[in-house]
């Protein structure tokens, strides 16, 4: 006899077939909208990035003490907890732009006679 899917099991199934629709969502929407989507994703309090980074920091709590038990390898651990913070610095790093996709999300779409000039993209490293 097969036992029943966990709840939280199906739950993590559900939120990633969401996430998979969000991002065909936002490959189609017009700017603005886009802008919107991704200004909700981002935000360090309410977002899904958020979410995730405290998801992982908790799944880091948890491998922390099955590996002090000898569950899990403290490398398990160690990965989670990297994650963690990373994820933690790139949430920290991508509020700063929040309130800048929030301004364009709020503006009007606007069809110009020309595409306005591309703007330089500058890749910055941390290290």
């Amino acid at each position: 006899m097969s036992h029943p899917t966990p709840y939280p099991v199906r739950l993590a199934d559900e939120i990633t077939r969401q996430l998979g629709q969000l991002a065909d969502h936002l490959s189609q929407l017009p700017p603005p909208q886009a802008a919107q989507v991704i200004a909700r994703v981002l935000d360090p309090d309410t977002g899904v990035l958020g979410g995730v980074t405290h998801l992982v920091a908790t799944g880091s709590v948890f491998a922390k003490d099955q590996a002090e038990r000898g569950a899990l390898p403290a490398e398990v651990w160690l990965a989670l907890g990297r994650a963690s913070n990373e994820l933690g610095d790139m949430t920290l790093d991508l509020d700063e732009h929040k309130d800048t996709l929030q301004r364009v999300g709020a503006q009007p779409a606007v069809t110009a006679a020309k595409p306005p000039a591309p703007a330089p993209l500058v890749v910055r490293r941390r290290r």
